[in-house]
């Protein structure tokens, strides 16, 4: 319903604007919406007492996309690579949790949540962008595109091209830096980096593109996640 989407989008912008600083262009102040919203699934979590909506991600199906015309990674990459998978193909994007409950219960709870409706939808393979602040002016960011590009890359025919490149080459990239808890959690589910970070001035952010297969998951998580 429009009013649970709403609830998504207050939390949004709580997390990207007032949290990390993002100029959002929104036409409804103190919401986070964009052109979209009202093409995509919204998952949301909620705390069981208060109602609260304290997680959320959008989901993109391949059906939607086609009506809106293209992913929001189509505006940050060139996805040409990617065109035989389009239609087993979601696109996750948006994806935050209230800072009072990142402990992993609520990312656990999404992401089994996003799994089941892979297999109900019988889809396959998920994309998306994963952010990282650029307020150090893309050091870490850089540093760690240069250590996943070494462990976690693609193959050279699912590699994308960003619109927007973060220079990576004129910053800083031997720092010793880890993986943000979220990317590091999709890299155990057997993600793989699809090309160089895009810049997001909007956001204040270098976004890695990120794919991820049903098929690639480890045993653990496939357990976990996935229907006997």
């Amino acid at each position: 319903h429009q009013d649970e989407v709403r609830a998504a989008q207050r939390l949004r912008h709580d997390v990207f604007a007032l949290e990390m600083g993002a100029r959002l262009n929104t036409p409804l102040p103190g919401h986070d919406v964009d052109l979209f919203d009202d093409f995509c699934e919204h998952l949301l979590v909620r705390d069981a007492a208060s109602g609260q909506v304290v997680g959320t991600y959008r989901v993109l199906t391949p059906a939607q996309a086609r009506r809106v015309g293209s992913t929001y990674s189509d505006t940050e990459f060139d996805l040409t690579r990617l065109r035989s998978i389009r239609e087993r193909m979601v696109e996750l994007g948006r994806s935050c949790v209230h800072a009072d409950y990142r402990h992993g219960g609520v990312i656990m709870a999404l992401w089994g949540a996003l799994a089941e409706f892979m297999v109900r939808n019988d889809l396959d393979t998920m994309i998306g962008c994963a952010s990282i602040s650029m307020r150090d002016g893309g050091h870490v960011a850089a540093s760690l595109w240069q250590q996943l590009s070494q462990t976690h890359l693609a193959p050279i025919e699912e590699r994308v091209l960003p619109r927007l490149p973060l220079p990576v080459d004129e910053l800083c990239g031997d720092l010793d830096v880890e993986p943000p808890p979220l990317i590091k959690g999709y890299l155990k589910c057997g993600a793989k980096v699809l090309g160089a970070p895009a810049w997001d001035p909007d956001f204040g952010t270098a976004d890695f593109p990120l794919m991820m297969k049903l098929g690639d998951l480890p045993v653990s998580y496939r357990r976990r996640f996935l229907p006997a």
